[in-house]
């Protein structure tokens, strides 16, 4: 596992586990790595942040120091940076956000010249090079790399996600709850091209206000907001817009669990849906297996995080999958989830079937679902454990087909997840509970919490 990077990025709070010379330092390597043969172009975007300021003169001043050209895009979209790197040839791309984390922490996540998150191998040798005295070699003269504008990338990707509508919105009421994040303008600016009577909530962003009670963390204040103003359907996104969630024109939520069923089994109808496969993760709702089973579509499951999800779906040649979060990602499309991106598809299925969001839902039941925490002493002791084992057998043979049990570790504290769904939250609390006791009575546990 790595010391600095998870699965999406480098991420910690700004100046304290993230500092400033992190940034710099990140900046160097990739400035020097990349430019072995050639003048480097690496291009940056950033979400509203307070902090997302400072690090992306960090980042720039390292990867020009190092002799590599910095091309700002300033305020975009985490799949704005996938796009742009691929589409214009860069060589990485950073996007520097905590995506829906509050505004003081931040983060660094790199992407490679495709488009997807960087290979394993690059990262590697960043760490290593952030926990070394190592120096590398300024640029000096003329090859000390430039600062370029490079909003125009920005407007670039508006233009191509107004290309992927079949469909004019006019006479649609949308919401679009913005998260006071990287989607302030460019949702905005996407869905009034296409012609939708645009509301737009979290649109003032300050620095400090990200995330903060709004966005697809705090979905009920656009479920409130599509109740009272009799909107047609409202999208929530977070920090840096690789995540939707929507509400339908009755305020319900609308997860990335239903966000699959409805685009998958409309990929399907139309013979679209590769391998007949959605790939999911293993914390995806038992709902939407039962529903996808009725329509014959079969679904993998990955670990969670949308890493993993695309992992699968490029080795596999699968064109959907995503997470209960609303990280969609489709393969036609996106080499990663894309919250603007996934509220245009939603609108192609509604606004083709001529049905509101709200019946394109109604035969998928999400079952309650408890999860707990479990700190422990040792977490693979306490999974393997033959009498956990035992007592995570006995609630899967009792829920039979009406439930599921899932116990997984956490990748970065000792502590184990318990999860059951079932048909009431009574039973998902009751079986939760029975596995927990029995960690309880062979002295596994250091300290249990919701």
């Amino acid at each position: 596992m790595s010391k600095y990077f998870g699965t999406d990025g480098f991420r910690g709070e700004a100046n304290v586990t993230l500092t400033v010379d992190h940034a710099f330092r990140v900046g160097r390597f990739l400035g020097w790595y990349y430019s072995q043969d050639h003048q480097a172009q690496i291009v940056i975007g950033k979400d509203t942040r307070r902090s997302s300021y400072m690090f992306e003169c960090a980042l720039a001043a390292g990867i020009t120091a190092s002799g590599a050209d910095a091309c700002l895009m300033h305020v975009t979209t985490t799949p704005s940076v996938s796009y742009i790197s691929k589409v214009d040839e860069f060589d990485c791309g950073i996007m520097i956000s905590a995506s829906h984390n509050p505004f003081h922490d931040n983060g660094i996540k790199l992407i490679n010249r495709h488009g997807e998150k960087m290979e394993q191998e690059v990262i590697d040798q960043i760490e290593a090079y952030l926990d070394s005295a190592r120096e590398l070699p300024y640029a000096t003269g003329e090859h000390i790399g430039r600062v370029i504008d490079y909003a125009s990338g920005r407007n670039r990707y508006i233009g191509y996600l107004i290309s992927l509508a079949t469909h004019s919105y006019k006479d649609m009421k949308v919401a679009l709850d913005c998260a006071n994040g990287s989607a302030w303008m460019i949702a905005k600016n996407v869905f009034e091209a296409l012609g939708a009577e645009t509301y737009v909530l979290s649109n003032t962003p300050n620095g400090l206000n990200i995330n903060d009670g709004c966005g697809s963390t705090h979905i009920e204040q656009l479920q409130q907001y599509v109740k009272e103003n009799h909107m047609d359907i409202g999208f929530a996104f977070d920090g840096d817009a690789d995540r939707c969630l929507a509400v339908d024109e009755k305020g319900n939520l609308v997860d990335g669990d239903g966000i699959l069923y409805i685009y998958g089994s409309y990929m399907k109808e139309r013979e679209k849906l590769a391998n007949n496969t959605i790939v999911t993760t293993v914390m995806s709702n038992f709902g939407l297996y039962k529903a996808l089973d009725a329509l014959d579509i079969r679904y993998e499951k990955t670990d969670v995080g949308d890493k993993y999800v695309y992992e699968n779906m490029r080795a596999n040649g699968h064109l959907i999958g995503g997470e209960q979060s609303g990280h969609i990602i489709f393969g036609k499309n996106a080499n990663t989830g894309d919250g603007i991106l996934t509220a245009i598809k939603l609108m192609q299925a509604m606004l083709s079937k001529k049905m509101p969001l709200s019946k394109l839902t109604q035969d998928l039941k999400i079952y309650p679902q408890v999860l707990k925490n479990v700190r422990v002493q040792d977490k693979e002791r306490a999974l393997n454990d033959f009498a956990v084992q035992n007592a995570v057998r006995e609630v899967s043979a009792k829920l039979g087909d009406q439930g599921r049990i899932l116990l997984r570790k956490s990748g970065t504290e000792p502590v184990l997840r318990v999860m059951v769904e079932a048909p009431t939250n009574e039973l998902c609390e009751e079986n939760v509970d029975a596995v927990i006791a029995v960690m309880r009575q062979r002295g596994l546990i250091v300290e249990a919490k919701k």
